[in-house]
C-alpha cells in the first residue's frame, strides 16, 4: 500500500507553516520505514488532488482558522469543514477536487483513506518563519498522531 504523508503550508506565513514542520518531524521519525514517502508542498485544490494521485492512502497536515484553543489538534475526514489549503477561494475544495480526478481515471486514494490533521492556527497572515509558541509546541504533539494515524508508532518512532 502506497502512503502519503503530506505536510502543507507557507513556510513564510507564520503558523501557516505547521503541516511543514509536522512532515518535517514525521520524515525524521520514519527514517528507513518503507512504504511511506513524507513530502511537504504548499498547493490546494486541483494541484493538492494531483499530489495524490498514485497513492492507496494519504494523511494530510495543515492549518486551520476554526476558532478552536490555537495549537488544538483536530482531526477530519475529506468532506469536513476545510483547512487553509484544502480549499481557496481561486480553486476547487478538496472533495470536488477529488471527483474531477476520479472521473478523469487518477488512481487515488479513497476518501476514507485520506485522514486530514488540522493544528489551530493563531497567526497566518503575518509574515515571518516561526510559530506561535502554542503551535510550536503542537508539533510532537502531531507529529505522533501521524505516527499513530499511520499505525507506525512502534515500529518506527
Amino acid at each position: 500500500m502506497r502512503t502519503l504523508v503530506l505536510g502543507l503550508g507557507n513556510p513564510i506565513l507564520r503558523d501557516d507553516s505547521v503541516g511543514l514542520r509536522v512532515a518535517q518531524q514525521v520524515a525524521a521519525a520514519l527514517g528507513d520505514c518503507q512504504g511511506t514517502e513524507v513530502a511537504e508542498d504548499y498547493h490546494g485544490g486541483l494541484r493538492l488532488m494531483e499530489r495524490l494521485i498514485g497513492y492507496d492512502r494519504a494523511v494530510i497536515v495543515d492549518a486551520i482558522c476554526s476558532g478552536a484553543p490555537v495549537g488544538s489538534l483536530i482531526h477530519l475526514r475529506v468532506d469536513d469543514r476545510p483547512t487553509q489549503r484544502s480549499a481557496s477561494a481561486h480553486d476547487v475544495d478538496l472533495p470536488t477536487a477529488l471527483s474531477v480526478g476520479r472521473r478523469a481515471g487518477a488512481h487515488l486514494p479513497p476518501s476514507e483513506q485520506i485522514a486530514i490533521l488540522a493544528v489551530e492556527a493563531g497567526d497566518v497572515l503575518s509574515f515571518g518563519e516561526t510559530l506561535t509558541p502554542e503551535v510550536e509546541s503542537a508539533i510532537p504533539q502531531a507529529t505522533q498522531a501521524v505516527l499513530q494515524l499511520l499505525g507506525l508508532e512502534k515500529e518506527c518512532a
